[in-house]
């Protein structure tokens, strides 16, 4: 690998950490010592990159820094192909939508080997199971996730006892054949998860709810014992 590679490496590297990330860390991934990339880390700032941190800190790309369109990989390339095509199998039809533009987007910035590479992988994904009938229902989900907006639901548990809860939606879970609604229950003052199957009726409350998404999914990784991504 060369050095113009590596740096490029190095960049792409902590664009993928939200939180510092340590010099051993980083110099064991790129298979240097620890002096060369200090080296490679200042080449890097002086040219522009707002890296914050200092040795036996870590390290973080600062946001608003972006890096000019980089070549795909072949492994990059074929993980594209086939997250977008997952989501436009499984996911409500605006998403899935949004999924096949954005996958003819980047076609349309690569070059021709690249580009058949992608149109033509042979990566495939398997027939959805999804329920169409709730295609509204889970973008309705998904837009007050965005929003922090309180859902109000109908629901009906595994006996088929209905109640009325009104939930904090943080997050929606993409199953084979289930969709899943990770959610602050105010009813049980806790967290809960709701199959979005089992909803017999929904709606949206404008109001947002008292604590963030961010902070909600926080809590739900710690007590559901999941390490957060990075």
């Amino acid at each position: 690998m060369s050095r113009t590679e590596r740096l490029l490496q190095l960049m792409q590297i902590l664009r993928r950490h939200r939180y510092p990330v340590s010099g051993a860390a980083l110099s064991q991934e790129l298979g240097i010592s620890l002096r060369s990339l200090y080296r490679d880390i200042a080449t890097l700032q002086s040219q522009g990159a707002k890296i914050a941190g200092e040795a036996g800190i870590g390290y973080v790309l600062q946001p608003g820094f972006t890096l000019p369109p980089l070549m795909f990989s072949e492994e990059e390339i074929a993980a594209i192909a086939l997250g977008s095509r997952w989501v436009a199998e499984q996911a409500d039809h605006k998403l899935a939508l949004a999924a096949r533009d954005a996958l003819a987007k980047i076609a349309a910035v690569l070059p021709t080997e690249a580009r058949l590479e992608l149109e033509n992988s042979g990566l495939l994904i398997g027939p959805s199971s999804k329920n169409d009938a709730n295609d509204e229902q889970v973008r309705q989900i998904r837009l007050a996730i965005r929003k922090q907006h309180k859902l109000v639901l109908e629901y009906q548990d595994e006996t088929g006892k209905a109640s009325l809860r009104t939930i904090w939606p943080c997050a929606l879970g993409f199953f084979d054949s289930l969709r899943v609604i990770v959610a602050w229950c105010e009813l049980r003052n806790d967290f809960r998860h709701f199959r979005t199957d089992r909803i017999l009726s929904l709606e949206v409350v404008e109001a947002t709810y008292p604590r963030s998404r961010q902070v909600l999914l926080k809590e739900w990784r710690e007590q559901q014992g999941i390490r957060a991504e990075r």
